[in-house]
Formats: structure tokens, C-alpha cells, sequence
């Protein structure tokens, strides 16, 4: 079977967002207005698909959107053109297939057709998500910054990948 990258549409968003808060705490949770906000401003918010079953999605915008996350905003105060990976997940059938892979390097073809200079994104240093940093740090996204966030709760590492 093969993977299929499609835009999101309403009636994707009751599982999608299934699917994000199945991974909190590694990504914030949201709620289904949230969800579906980023249909009116996200540059990418798109599926991965193979044989009608959502595989995983991706949430992604330029600086320039409405969006309010205290880690957007931190990019926004600190690079000038970037795509802004705010959520990215992988369902867990489809885990350790190129669903992730293939989403980075879709993405980093988009933002390069765009003019950008580079993808960011966050990753969790408290609570931890080693796969992730390791995934990230092997696709060459390296550490700018740390921010705590959540009042202290959480800290991120905020991460760049030149293009």
C-alpha cells in the first residue's frame, strides 16, 4: 500500500482530534473549536491516508498567522520566514512506517517552494519525549532555545532546520 498526503476537511477533525489527544502529553491538548481553527489559518494541515484510514496528519503555518502559542510566538520573535510544525502525529498502527518522514520531507518541499528559509517545531524536555528529539535530531533540526511553558509544567526545546 502507499501513502497519500490530502488536505484536512470538518469531517476529519473528530478523529483527528482523537488522535492528538491520545499523545498528550507529548502535544498539548486541544479542543474541537481549537481543531478546527487551524482549517481557517494552518498553511499545512493535511492527512496522511493509505487505503481510507488516516495514517496520521500534520499541523504547519508561516509566520503571519493568527496564532497565538507562546512557542509560535517565539519563532515569530526570532526568525523572519518559516514553516511553524505545531503538531505532527503518526497514529500508532502506522508507527515506524515513513508516516513521520514522509511528513517532514513534505513539508520541507512546501516550505521551499514557499521561499522559507527553515522548519521549527518544539519538542518536550519535562515531561521527556526522547523519540522525538531523537527523530528530529536525526532529520538535522538542532536546538536554538529551551522555553518553559504550561507555568512551569513543561519545558520544550525549540528547534530549526535550515533549507
Amino acid at each position: 500500500m502507499t501513502f497519500e498526503i490530502l488536505p484536512v476537511v470538518e469531517a476529519d477533525l473528530a478523529g483527528l482530534l482523537e488522535l492528538n489527544e491520545s499523545n498528550v502529553p507529548h502535544v498539548n491538548s486541544i479542543d474541537r473549536k481549537q481543531m478546527a481553527e487551524f482549517l481557517g489559518y494552518a498553511n499545512q494541515f493535511e492527512k496522511v491516508v493509505e487505503s481510507g484510514e488516516v495514517a496520521g496528519f500534520v499541523v504547519a503555518l508561516e509566520a503571519g498567522a493568527g496564532y497565538e502559542s507562546m512557542n509560535y510566538r517565539w519563532f515569530v520573535d526570532h526568525l523572519s520566514d518559516f514553516l511553524y510544525i505545531d503538531r505532527i502525529m503518526v497514529s500508532p498502527d502506522f508507527r515506524r512506517r515513513g508516516v513521520a518522514s514522509l511528513l517532514y520531507q513534505h513539508l520541507a518541499t512546501q516550505a521551499q517552494a514557499a521561499g522559507l528559509s527553515s522548519l521549527c517545531c518544539e519538542v518536550n524536555l519535562v515531561p521527556p519525549n526522547p523519540d522525538s528529539m531523537r527523530l528530529h535530531l536525526g532529520l538535522g533540526f538542532a536546538q536554538r532555545a529551551t522555553q518553559a511553558t504550561e507555568g512551569g509544567r513543561k519545558e520544550v526545546s525549540l528547534l530549526v532546520k535550515p533549507l
